[in-house]
This record gives structure tokens, C-alpha cells and sequence, in this order.
């Protein structure tokens, strides 16, 4: 990581307390100087950063933008080995998971995007993806996994999923049907898992989890077709956490508990 994404690091770290300069400087191994440029990058790319003197910096509580650093802050140490991706726009998280996947992507690396141009679920069905929901997919590899059934890994994923919403939030969901989640009655999250077999052998390789959530969408932006049949976990802009927490939280509940070696 560079000073900037270590900064940033520090400061997702320590949300709730101020951190020195002379501290950051001290944990990422550079001067005072390049923290204080670190800080203002930083400020540039949106981060609304407190500074108190004599008490160092802090992120505010309003920021919330997606970041690796950040989801790696609410990881436990042996996670944070794992390699993630974040982007502003993808045509699809899945696609560039499996292309990952082919190229040998270990288990546990997880692309997430602010946005969607192509989601979609089963069938091909598009998934309207707008900024204000959370959208990731995760490589599984099947000898990290106990078991690769694809219904168990499917029940698992949603398990996860489920859990990490009710722990972080409060929201009761359920899954419907196959892979969808739903809130009293309005799909709220929908999952879609792939992979990818040897032909010789008919040996499974890789295993793609893709998961969108509503996290704080405006739902009055969806087609008319869909807006009446969702819901999201929270109105626009009154989140009660971050969106790098709900991401760390379901990795967390999907690689822990189908570990069985180290990640990466």
C-alpha cells in the first residue's frame, strides 16, 4: 500500500478516537510531512477528515465510501491477506471475479463496485445496480470449502449474508425462492453463484459468489417494474453504518466458516 491507502487504513481503523500524526507517521514508516500530504489526498477524493490539534485526525462519522482499505479495517487479521478489488463502475463484479478466477485468484479475493452497468441474476435477468447499493463477488475455491454442493454453498452464502445483516443492523430478511433475499415481502439482496469446471475431468475449479444488496438506494430511481417489488435496508442518507462494514462483516461469515487452510 502507498502512504495514502495506509493513512486511510489507520484512520478506518480508528474511527471512534483520534490518531496523531506523529502516530501514523510512526506506523506507516514515513515522515510527518508525507502524512500531512497523505490527509490532503485524501480530502480530495472525498474523505471529510477531522483534525483537532494535539489530538491528531479522524475520519467523520458521515463518510462513507467504499474502499479496500476500508473493508480490510473490519476484517480480522488473517483475512486482511486476502486481495480485494474496488471500483466505481464495473459492468459486473461476477465478470471480473471470474476472470480472476481463471487467471488463479486465490480464495477469499473479493471485487466490489459502486455501481453496475451489466448485474444480473439468474437466467441472465439484469440487476439494476445504481449507487446506494453494494454490489461484490467473491472467489470460493472447493479445496478451501467443506463442502461444494452447489445447494449448501448457496444456503451458506445466504446464511451469511442474512446473519451479517441482522447482526449489523437489525434487519430480519429471509431468503425466497433460491437466492433471493426479502424484507417483509420485497426483495431486498439478490445472490448468484457460477463457477467453473476442468472439461477433462469435469473437475470443479472455482466457485464465483455474486452478491447485490439495497443498502441505501432511492428507490423512486428503479424501473417501474421493479421499484414496487423492493426494498432497501435503509432511505438514502440514513444508513447506521457503512457500506465497508456490511462488506467486511458478510466476508467475514462467508470465508470463516467454509475455512479450512489459510486465505491466500
Amino acid at each position: 500500500m502507498n502512504t495514502s491507502e495506509n493513512v486511510l487504513f489507520l484512520l478506518e481503523s480508528n474511527k471512534e478516537s483520534y490518531i496523531s500524526g506523529e502516530e501514523m507517521a510512526k506506523q506507516c514508516g514515513v515522515s510527518r510531512n508525507a502524512v500531512w500530504k497523505a490527509i490532503r489526498d485524501l480530502r480530495g477524493k472525498g474523505y471529510d477528515i477531522e483534525a483537532i490539534s494535539n489530538k491528531g485526525y479522524r475520519l467523520a462519522g458521515n463518510t462513507d465510501i467504499i474502499s479496500a482499505e476500508g473493508i480490510k479495517a473490519g476484517l480480522t487479521e488473517e483475512l486482511r491477506k486476502a486481495d480485494i478489488f474496488v471500483y466505481d463502475s464495473l459492468g459486473s463484479t461476477s465478470d471480473k471475479a471470474k476472470e480472476l478466477a481463471v487467471k488463479g485468484a486465490p480464495h477469499g479475493t473479493a471485487v466490489v463496485a459502486v455501481t453496475q452497468t451489466g448485474g444480473r441474476g439468474r437466467k441472465d435477468h439484469s440487476f439494476f445496480s445504481p449507487e446506494g447499493g453494494l454490489y461484490m463477488s467473491v472467489v470460493l475455491r472447493p479445496d478451501m470449502l467443506t463442502l461444494t454442493d452447489s445447494k449448501a454453498v448457496t444456503a451458506h452464502v445466504g446464511n451469511a449474508v442474512i446473519n451479517a445483516i441482522r447482526e449489523l443492523t437489525g434487519v430480519e430478511s429471509y431468503i425466497e425462492g433460491i437466492n433471493d433475499l426479502y424484507v417483509e415481502g420485497k426483495k431486498i439482496c439478490g445472490i448468484l453463484l457460477e463457477s467453473g469446471s476442468e472439461f477433462d475431468s469435469n473437475t470443479l475449479q472455482w466457485i464465483v459468489a455474486g452478491i447485490g444488496i439495497n443498502f441505501d438506494s432511492d428507490l423512486n430511481s428503479f424501473p417501474e417494474d421493479v421499484k414496487d417489488r423492493a426494498t432497501g435496508l435503509f432511505a438514502p442518507g440514513k444508513a447506521t453504518i457503512a457500506k465497508n462494514t456490511l462488506i467486511a462483516g458478510i466476508l467475514e461469515r462467508v470465508l470463516i466458516v467454509n475455512q479450512t487452510n489459510e486465505i491466500g
